[in-house]
């Protein structure tokens, strides 16, 4: 079992930043300041694998709608300041998700769960979400009391080209602390740590729960399964063709090509894709209350692929094996975050630590190299695991 760390000081991060030092914003990294002008470097130094934020609310407080009343304007400020911005949405009775130009927003009554790559700023969107949410009524709020934050990313392939405060996991957690006097003082008193290797594919996470309902009522979980050095007849299907003009057609024709649909569940019939040009891919899903989403950077340089779900299952093995075998990736990073009682729906034949070999048929062989688990605060539990690829010639 791969190391595990609880983050009290980021050895694993480039540079330092004391947990009680101010935070001070860089002029060039003004929030809502534009992301820098793509060039030949960006090509080859895109950051595909996604930074993830999720703040849930407490239910029963506030505006009856909960996050849902956001507006359309409010969404694209707060999105402003993560340097990204809404393509496209499609909703249920349950949520509300959202095409990024970096991947992928969702809206709940009460959580929002925002997903961003490249070079955004992900954490700064979070103070003008907060104090839009949980200001009251009578001030033009919403009148949320929050409950839950979390954030989490893998480590950087290219870490010299993240923007403040993203250049490291210690200017995160200086970052998430900083906003303590912004709501309640509690909320923000949350723990880093690390899993996996410190030498290979490693995962953040942070976490602040001020949560007071029974452990036992929350069974939620979120499955993130990350693929490197796609083959091209892969990434072929996410580089625009001739007469794909529109954006909105291509991400359909993408999805068709590339054999996408088969991984949505079966009752999704809200399925937003969006292709990039000249080349990439994004697509959210909804299934009642569960999201499916996919991102696609198919250069070859940087190719990557990530498949989200937080639909529960009772075994992600068979799912993960049908990405596996869509995608092609030499290598693999799984995670789950789960709920301790989410967790415990599942047999441990479902779980990593019961899957140290994945075999697609005609591919080859997963083989796992390492598996972190680690149980965070009360009630949350957070595993990873590391696979490469044997092919069947091996």
């Amino acid at each position: 079992m791969a190391a595990m760390y609880e983050h009290d000081g980021d050895s694993a991060s480039t540079g330092s930043l004391p947990h009680d030092a101010p935070f001070l914003l860089e002029p060039d990294d003004a929030p809502g300041s534009p992301a820098p002008a793509d060039d030949a470097h960006d090509v080859l130094s895109f950051e595909g694998p996604e930074k993830t934020l999720e703040v849930c609310f407490m239910p029963g407080a506030g505006d009856t709608r909960g996050c849902r009343a956001l507006t359309r304007p409010q969404l694209d400020g707060i999105l402003a300041e993560a340097r990204c911005s809404i393509l496209s949405q499609t909703s249920n009775q349950h949520l509300d998700a959202y095409v990024l130009s970096e991947s992928s927003l969702f809206v709940y009554a009460h959580k929002v769960v925002v997903k961003t790559c490249g070079r955004t700023t992900l954490l700064r969107c979070m103070r003008k979400l907060l104090s839009v949410a949980t200001r009251p009524a009578r001030a033009g709020g919403l009148g949320l009391v929050l409950e839950w934050v979390g954030y989490s990313r893998k480590n950087y392939n290219f870490p010299a080209d993240q923007p403040a405060p993203h250049g490291s996991f210690d200017e995160e957690l200086a970052y998430l602390k900083a906003h303590r006097d912004d709501v309640n003082h509690e909320a923000f008193d949350g723990s880093g740590y690390v899993l996996g290797p410190l030498t290979g594919d490693h995962w953040f996470v942070y976490v602040a729960d001020q949560c007071e309902r029974p452990a036992a009522s929350a069974t939620e979980r979120t499955l993130n399964v990350m693929m490197f050095d796609l083959p091209e007849d892969v990434t072929a299907h996410f580089h625009l063709q001739e007469g794909e003009a529109d954006l909105k057609e291509a991400g359909k024709a993408m999805t068709a090509r590339a054999g996408l649909r088969a991984l949505v569940p079966a009752g999704a019939s809200n399925l937003d894709a969006h292709g990039f040009a000249p080349c990439g891919y994004s697509m959210n899903a909804l299934c009642f209350e569960s999201y499916t989403t996919v991102h696609v950077t198919p250069e070859r340089e940087c190719s990557y692929a990530s498949f989200e779900t937080n639909t529960a299952l009772k075994s992600y093995a068979s799912l993960v094996k049908n990405v596996l075998a869509v995608f092609k990736p030499r290598r693999v990073v799984l995670t789950l975050f789960a709920d301790e009682a989410g967790l415990r729906e599942l047999p441990r034949s479902a779980l990593f630590d019961g899957l140290p070999r994945l075999d697609i048929n005609g591919l080859g062989s997963y083989v796992r190299n390492d598996l972190s688990s680690m149980q965070v605060k009360s009630d949350c539990v957070c595993m990873m695991a590391n696979y490469g690829l044997r092919s069947a010639a091996e």
